[in-house]
């Protein structure tokens, strides 16, 4: 398993760049909505049933994308969880809603 990124692990969050959180699972039309929304520069938090995702290879995920490391444990994706995408903790979790002026829950 993958350890959680420390609280003061550097994070690009420049100009309009926005914080997409994402508690939905990829069935969830929601889910859809915000993959489209999603801008280059954006940061993807998967939570709850979203990390779901993690264990689905068909679903696409941009390369800034972090997970819950709780939310994964919770639903047995400790091990194998993808590569490119960094589980945080609750502590991280945090710093990034601190670094990102602009954050959207789905």
């Amino acid at each position: 398993m993958k350890e959680p990124v420390e609280s003061n692990a550097p994070l690009k969050c420049e100009g309009q760049v926005t914080l997409h959180l994402l508690n939905k699972p990829p069935s969830h039309p929601r889910f859809h909505s915000c993959m489209a929304a999603l801008q280059a520069e954006d940061h993807l938090l998967l939570m709850e049933n979203a990390v779901i995702a993690l264990a689905d290879s068909s679903v696409a995920l941009p390369p800034d994308t972090s997970a819950l490391v709780r939310d994964c444990l919770a639903r047995g994706l400790a091990e194998g969880v993808r590569d490119g995408v960094t589980l945080v903790d609750t502590r991280g979790m945090v710093e990034l809603t601190d670094r990102f002026q602009r954050i959207i829950s789905w």
